[in-house]
Parts: structure tokens; C-alpha cells; sequence
């Protein structure tokens, strides 16, 4: 059985839990391609962490061949071009262990493997696949992208950088400058975006060793110091023009895929880091003796516990849940031609936008929480230099902002959901009369036990209905059109947010709660009764948020009575469920649900 193959799709539609793909679900090759990852980061990164954590653009290449040598470069690329074609599951496993112990290593790693490969590998010519992709995949090569300029970040689109055709027709001269160019300072290859003739916006696959390149010096950055960030500058460059990319004034295409895959790595390595930290500040928790006892047994420190290890176990389930859809999806095209895989899985990846967007936000959200809380459990060693929870605390920052600010993805969210209603996918039209009459129809949750699973889904239900109506009546106020309402942008998407974590959370749940050899069932249905309440509270607040800005007078007081009426959740003690989440931690030392 699987979910409907449809991005967006989890708002109106009922998934059984056999449905979704959870780390339990690992294979064993998934389970070797962990281990050989965990591997290389105890034998490469960590025996060498002063220096990994320090800018050396010679051991950063050194340490990306011997990523190279096993494997770790080659997920995404095909086997005709010397890669490994994993799927989708495996590959985000490679980003998810190295986010939890190879520190800013992971991040030279995920610029390489993302948008310094995945551009050429989704919309490169034969030629050009064939020229670059198999060094690109042994790393023998190093690709970076080149798409940020002085004043144009999130407006990427309006990039003074040129390109003008040579008088003899078989060159491009670039001009221009990009800066915060991840691994450029011992990069080969850069993806660089261009307008042509000052208008057609164009992507193009530029040699470091091209006369007219240079770079600037190292950028000094809060956190990921151990990364090379320069500014490139083009002057005058030769690009042949078969090294254009994609089709010219087609760049927007090339960058918007590559940044989908982007994001969807980064919110794994977001969440591989925040299960990292949150395990480091428990075994701190339970060493650490104040007043007598492990501050591990304090209530307040109970609570934070339980709290890290509820969102970590949210993002872990949202992540491999989009993995496994969007693998569903590229296997039901059947076999593909290396000359083609790449569009198709960047069609897949396109189709699931809606949640690639979610990953990064919830994933770099819950990595700064944790961080932010390790810090306050190891108190005041917490805040010495390059201690585990400072370290995090200074990496985590920068992932709210690349690819693409969190602000831009909640944009991103909320108008390719109304984009793709216009469309009829998902069919807000067609299916918003029957809605309301299912909102009509609601009654309070008033189960007698709030433990039971089947209270949650009528609380998911709930939460569903009420936030398709609301997007409904904003879809109809405002034409489809939320961009000159970003505010109602930023509400619905944390709205839909919160309802993918707490649902795919709730699903693992009962698929754990239906296996009988599954660990740490009691745990998961802890965590889901809090995460229950939680989803009930935060969309009360952010409807209450919106909801003047749609609607006035008489309707906005019925509207706003039957939404409180309705988020008004059963009586359920989250701090003993809290607290029970917090103590299975302590006992495990750590995060409780080993995915390898």
C-alpha cells in the first residue's frame, strides 16, 4: 500500500500508517550504508576534529576523496556515470548521519553532493555527464554553486552577473560577482547563473582554472568554520558555449530543482545534528551532580529532555516519510534511462515541494531548539568554545538561512498549495463544499481515554478540516493569490507544518503500536499524546492570528466560537506524559529510537 502519490495531498487525504516509510523500515543494505558512514566519521572526522573544524581546504579535499572512495559522493549520481543510484531513503541517511558527528564537514559534503552535483546530474547533455559526473562522484572533482550575489539573495532572479555570446559564437563571456560560494576555495567546478544578454537568465558549468576567475579570502563566519565560504569573481570569462546548462534563459528550472534536493538534505542533516546533541547533552544530564543528585532528575531538566526528544522524533519520522513517497513515486516510473533519471527524479522531488519546504523549516527550527537547550543543560560549560553544545549552538544558526530563508519556503508552501489548488491538485474547489460540511458536522474530541490512538486521529481530523477551510476561505477572499499576504502565508504554512509533523509522528506511532517486536512503542505514544496537544494549541493560536484578517463582524465571532470550541482538547497530563518521554531517554542514555 502506499500514500497518494501527490505532493500536498496529506491535507485532505486519509493515510493508513502500512502506508509510510519509517526508520524501522530500514533494509539492511540501508542499515550498512549507516554503519559505513558512522565508520568514516570515527575514523576520518573525529580523530582529526580540531583540524576539520578549522578552515584546511587541502584536508577538506583529502577528506572528500575518501568520501569518495567508499561511496558517499555517489548516491545521487547513476551507475553509467560511476555512482551508486540509491534511492532516496539511503541517500538521506548518508546526510543524516554525517549532520549528527561530522560537523562542518557534513556540510562540505552536502554542497557537493546537492547543489554542486545534483544540477548537472538532473538537466546535464550526455556530453557534459559523461565529462563531469564520474569525478564528481569520486571527488576527484569538488562542484560548488554560484547563484547568491551582493544584492540578490532571495531574489536570485535579479542577478547583475552577464553573459554575452563571442563574436565567433562558440563562447560566453561571464561578468560578475557571487559571494557565500560554499567550498570555493578548493572547488573545480562552480554552477554559475547568468543572464544572457541581460535578461535571459541561464545557467552555465564553469572551470575553476578559467582564466578570469578569482576568489577572495576566506569568509570568517559565526559557525561552520571548518567549511570554505569565498566570494568568486568572473571577469571576463570563457565558458564554452556547450557548457551551458539546461537550456538558455532556463536557469530559474536548473536552480529551483537543485534547491528542492537542497533543502530536503539539509532538513536531514538538521535533524541527524539534533539527535547527535540532544544525546550528548543527556549523557551530560546524567553525569553532571548538583544538590546532591544528576541534574537528569530535576523536573525542569526532565522537561526539556522530553521536549528535544518529542520535536527530534517528529522531524526524524516527517523525513523518511517524504523519502519514501518520493522513491514511491520515482519507481513507478519503471526503468529509466540514465539520460533521463535525473529529469525524473527531479520531477519527483518538484511534486513534493509542498514537504521538501517543511523538512528545511521544521528540521533547521527543532536543530536551533536543541541546540539552544543543550547549551542551557551544560550551563556554563555549555558556553565555552568548541564544547559539543556551543559547537552546535554556532552551526545551527545558518540553516534558517540557505537554501533558501525559512521566510522563502514558508512563502513557497503556502502559494504552491493555492498554485496547485487552481489546478485541482489538491482540489480545494471540488472538495471544499463537502469539508464544510464536515466542519459543520465537528464535534469536540471528549474521548474518555486520550491515550488511545484513535483520539489522536479525530484530533488530526480536526486540525485537517479546520485548516482546509481557512485556507478555503483565503484561496476564495484573496483570488489564490497570498503574495501580498505573506503574514497569512507565514499562518497556513506553519498551520500545514504542524499538522505533517504531528501526523507523521502519530503514523509511526501506530505502526510501531501494530509490530510486536517494536521497541519503544509506550514511548512513541507519549510522545504522540504531547505532540496531540500541541497541535491543538498551536493552530487555535495561529487561526485566532489570521482569522481577522479574512473575515469581520458576525462571522469572523461564529468562526472564531467553533474554532475554539473545537481545539479545545481532551484533559491530557503532557507534563507526566513529558516526563515519562524524558526518563526512557535517561535510561537509554540518549535518544531512545536507534535508526541504525
Amino acid at each position: 500500500m502506499t500514500e497518494n502519490l501527490n505532493g500536498g495531498h496529506f491535507l485532505i487525504q486519509t493515510t493508513p500508517e502500512t502506508a509510510v516509510f519509517t526508520p524501522e523500515d530500514f533494509s539492511k543494505e540501508n542499515k550498512a550504508i549507516a554503519k559505513s558512514v558512522k565508520e568514516f566519521i570515527a575514523g576520518e572526522i573525529q580523530s582529526r576534529w580540531d583540524e576539520v573544524e578549522h578552515v584546511n581546504n587541502e584536508l577538506s579535499r583529502e577528506l572528500m576523496r575518501k568520501a569518495g572512495e567508499i561511496g558517499l559522493l555517489a548516491a545521487d549520481i547513476p551507475e553509467e556515470y560511476d555512482g551508486m543510484a540509491l534511492d532516496k531513503v539511503s541517500s538521506l541517511i548518508i546526510s543524516d548521519i554525517l549532520g549528527q558527528g561530522a560537523g562542518s564537514f557534513t556540510i562540505t559534503e552536502l554542497n557537493h553532493t546537492g547543489i554542486g552535483t545534483l544540477p548537472l546530474a538532473f538537466f546535464g547533455t550526455e556530453d557534459q555527464k559523461k565529462r563531469y559526473l564520474p569525478g564528481l562522484s569520486s571527488g576527484q572533482l569538488i562542484g560548488a554553486f554560484g547563484l547568491t550575489e551582493p544584492d540578490a539573495g532571495s531574489d536570485a532572479l535579479n542577478a547583475n552577473t552577464t553573459a554575452a555570446l563571442s563574436e565567433d559564437g562558440k563562447h560566453y563571456i561571464l561578468n560578475g560577482t557571487k559571494c557565500f560560494i560554499t567550498n570555493a576555495g578548493f572547488a573545480d567546478l562552480i554552477f554559475a547563473f547568468a543572464k544572457v544578454d541581460a535578461k535571459a537568465f541561464t545557467a552555465f558549468i564553469v572551470e575553476f582554472d578559467a582564466d578570469g576567475i578569482t576568489t577572495d579570502a576566506e569568509e570568517v563566519k559565526m559557525g561552520m568554520k571548518g567549511t570554505s565560504t569565498r566570494t568568486v569573481n568572473f571577469n571576463n570569462v570563457k565558458v564554452p558555449v556547450e557548457n551551458v546548462l539546461g537550456e538558455v534563459g532556463k536557469g530559474h528550472v536548473v536552480a529551483l530543482n537543485a534547491l528542492n534536493m537542497g533543502r530536503f538534505k539539509v532538513g536531514a542533516v538538521c535533524v541527524g545534528n539534533a539527535r547527535g546533541t540532544f544525546s550528548e547533552a543527556v549523557k551530560y544530564a546524567r553525569q553532571r551532580v548538583q544538590f546532591g543528585q544528576p541534574i537528569c532528575e530535576f523536573g525542569l531538566i526532565k522537561e526539556k529532555i522530553g521536549e528535544m526528544a518529542t520535536r527530534v522524533f517528529a522531524g526524524e519520522s516527517m523525513m523518511y516519510r517524504t523519502a519514501g513517497v518520493i522513491d514511491q513515486m520515482i519507481k513507478r516510473q519503471g526503468d529509466t534511462s540514465a539520460e533521463d533519471i535525473g529529469r525524473v527524479t527531479a520531477a519527483a522531488l518538484w511534486e513534493y515541494l509542498i514537504e521538501c519546504s517543511i523538512m528545511k523549516i521544521y528540521g533547521s527550527e527543532i536543530q536551533g531548539f536543541v541546540a539552544d537547550e543543550s547549551v542551557q543543560i551544560f550551563g556554563g560549560y555549555g558556553y565555552i568554545y568548541e564544547n559539543p553544545a556551543e559547537l552546535s549552538f554556532r552551526n545551527a544558526r545558518i540553516n534558517r538561512i540557505w537554501e533558501g530563508t525559512n521566510e522563502i519556503n514558508r512563502i513557497t508552501i503556502a502559494n504552491t498549495l493555492l498554485k496547485r489548488a487552481a489546478q485541482g491538485r489538491p482540489a480545494l474547489k471540488t472538495e471544499r463544499a463537502a469539508q464544510s460540511n464536515e466542519f459543520e458536522n465537528l464535534r469536540p474530541v471528549t474521548e474518555s481515554d486520550p491515550d488511545a490512538l484513535e483520539t489522536q486521529k479525530d484530533m488530526l481530523n480536526i486540525a485537517k478540516t479546520i485548516t482546509f477551510n481557512l485556507i478555503s476561505d483565503a484561496n476564495s477572499r484573496f483570488n489564490g493569490d497570498l503574495r501580498p499576504h505573506q503574514e497569512l502565508a507565514g499562518i497556513f504554512s506553519d498551520m500545514l507544518i504542524e499538522i505533517y509533523a504531528f501526523e507523521s509522528a502519530y503514523l509511526r506511532a501506530c505502526k510501531l503500536n501494530s509490530n510486536q517486536k517494536a521497541r519503544n512503542k509506550k514511548t512513541a505514544s507519549q510522545i504522540t499524546k504531547v505532540l496531540a496537544v500541541r497541535l491543538f494549541d498551536t493552530l487555535q493560536s495561529l487561526a485566532f492570528r489570521g482569522l481577522p484578517a479574512m473575515v469581520a463582524g458576525k462571522s469572523y465571532a461564529e468562526r472564531q466560537s467553533s474554532i475554539g470550541r473545537l481545539f479545545s482538547p481532551p484533559p491530557v497530563d503532557t507534563i507526566a506524559a513529558n516526563r515519562q518521554v524524558a526518563d526512557r531517554c535517561i535510561q537509554k542514555k540518549g535518544y531512545p529510537f536507534k535508526i541504525t
